[in-house]
C-alpha cells in the first residue's frame, strides 16, 4: 500500500477547507470509504485515483508521492532560477541580518561545490550533497513549524521524529564522506591564501562561517 497517498489526500482536502462529506459526494464514494482511503485502511482503485487527481487538479504522481510538485514535473537544472543572494533588503535589522547570513551561506556553498568538483570523488560528492540536503530539509521543517496553522501532514515524517532521524542520517553521511575521502581523492591543497586567491569574492564568506561555527563548537567542548 502506498503510504503517501492517504497523507496527501487528507492534506489536499484540508488545504481547500473541504469536509469529507463534500469530497466524498463529489468523488461519488461514501464518506466511510473516503475516510478509509485517507486513513490508509483501504487502497483505492485506478479509477478513483484518476478522479481524485482531476478533482484536486494535481497529477497522479503527486498523489502517490512520486513527485514533490503538484504538476508531477521533475526538477531540472535549466529551470532553476539563478541565486538571489545579492537582492537588496530594506527593513528591520533582523531581516537585514538574515539576508547577510544568506549571502554568506550561498557564497560558501559555491566554494564547497567547486572543491568537490576538483576532488573528482563521486562518493564523496554524493555524501556531501546528501548531508547538505538534510540540513536544508531540517531547516525548512524548523521554519514550517513556526506557523501554527501549517499542516504537518505535508510531510511523511512526523514532527516528533524528524530531529532525531535527521541528525542520525546526517551522522551517517558524515561517516560515508570520510570513508570516501580516505579511499581516494585528488590531492587538493587548501590554504587560506589559496582560497582568497582563487575565490576572491567568496572566500571571506566561507572563512567567516568557519570562524563563527568553531566559536559555537568551542562553547560546547
Amino acid at each position: 500500500m502506498n503510504k503517501d497517498f492517504p497523507r496527501i489526500m487528507t492534506l489536499l482536502r484540508k488545504e481547500r477547507k473541504l469536509s469529507q462529506k463534500q469530497v466524498a459526494a463529489d468523488l461519488e464514494v461514501t464518506q466511510a470509504l473516503l475516510s478509509h482511503y485517507e486513513n490508509g485502511k483501504r487502497e483505492c482503485g485506478l479509477d478513483f485515483l484518476v478522479r481524485a487527481a482531476d478533482y484536486y487538479n494535481v497529477s497522479v504522481d503527486y498523489l502517490l508521492g512520486r513527485s514533490p510538485l503538484s504538476t508531477g514535473a521533475t526538477v531540472s537544472e535549466q529551470e532553476l532560477p539563478d541565486s538571489t543572494a545579492n537582492e537588496k533588503y530594506e527593513g528591520p535589522l533582523s531581516g537585514g541580518a538574515t539576508f547577510f547570513q544568506k549571502k554568506l551561506l550561498t557564497n560558501a556553498i559555491e566554494i564547497v561545490f567547486s572543491l568537490l568538483l576538483k576532488a573528482k570523488n563521486s562518493e564523496l560528492s554524493k555524501s556531501v550533497c546528501s548531508f547538505l540536503s538534510l540540513a536544508v530539509y531540517r531547516s525548512y521543517r524548523m521554519v514550517y513549524s513556526s506557523g501554527r496553522s501549517n499542516d504537518e501532514n505535508t510531510f511523511s515524517v512526523p514532527p516528533e521524529k524528524v530531529s532525531g532521524l535527521t541528525l542520525a542520517a546526517m551522522s551517517l553521511e558524515d561517516v560515508k564522506a570520510r570513508c570516501a575521502a580516505a579511499q581516494g581523492t585528488e590531492d587538493i591543497q587548501i590554504t587560506t591564501a589559496r582560497l582568497e586567491q582563487e575565490y576572491s569574492k567568496q572566500a571571506a564568506a566561507l572563512l567567516n562561517i568557519v570562524k563563527t561555527s568553531e566559536k559555537t563548537l568551542d562553547k560546547l567542548d
